[in-house]
């Protein structure tokens, strides 16, 4: 496997840790079923505030594929699993096309609260808010930890604020999607860095106006992570 050179892939994004930080509430020791119970109770950022609950990540463990999204949206807040909505059922049938089985896979997403806002006039909807730079920085201790206890060997991140929360905040998945490229130094603390492949986030998909042509670019990106894979079983 030969990743891609992206230079915005050498640092990561930094927040205000005054403000914004998670990592007051991170464990000292256990695994993936002790950071979870510990998310349960993180008030790292005011997300917390207006969410049903942490939606932590979930799936196999240890696992080769970790694929990263967003934020929890409206029914993965109300359920509290990552990509359970119609997202979720969008990239799962991506996944299984590209040649890979999700039930192998790790999913998560960068930010572990859903951020919403409510229509003008009032109203029960709740509308997605992108998080921003702090949030996703604050957050961030968590991503990692996830990525250091389930150890994959490639990671795909879905849309920009995950590929920003992993790849720095330059970084632009319209430019760079579908290449392979090396995990930026000191995300991980194992000898064998994961790889990262950007694209965009199944959300976009369902929301694009040619939706045949946008879905075939997710699968042909995520065929790049397949192929990453088999090649290391070579």
């Amino acid at each position: 496997m030969s990743p891609t050179k992206h230079a915005s892939a050498a640092k990561a994004p930094s927040g205000d840790p005054q403000a914004y930080d998670a990592r007051p509430y991170l464990p000292s020791r256990g695994g993936l079923a002790a950071y979870r119970r510990a998310a349960a109770d993180c008030r790292g950022c005011p997300l917390y505030e207006n969410a049903t609950g942490t939606v932590f990540g979930k799936g196999a463990e240890p696992a080769r594929l970790v694929l990263v999204g967003e934020q929890p949206g409206d029914q993965e807040d109300k359920q509290g699993e990552p990509f359970v909505g119609p997202a979720g059922r969008l990239l799962r049938r991506a996944v299984e096309e590209a040649g890979i089985d999700m039930d192998t896979a790790y999913v998560t997403n960068a930010v572990k609260h859903f951020k919403f806002t409510r229509p003008p006039g009032g109203g029960k909807r709740r509308i997605h808010k992108a998080p921003d730079l702090r949030e996703v920085s604050a957050c961030r201790p968590w991503l990692l930890a996830e990525l250091r206890l389930v150890r994959p060997e490639v990671v795909v991140v879905l849309g920009a604020t995950a590929a920003k929360a992993l790849l720095g905040s330059s970084f632009r998945v319209t430019k760079d999607r579908g290449a392979l490229l090396p995990m930026p130094p000191g995300v991980t603390e194992h000898d064998d860095q994961p790889y990262v492949v950007a694209t965009l986030h199944p959300s976009a998909i369902l929301r694009a106006d040619d939706r045949e042509s946008a879905y075939a670019g997710l699968v042909a990106d995520l065929r790049v992570a397949a192929r990453a894979l088999d090649e290391a079983d070579a």
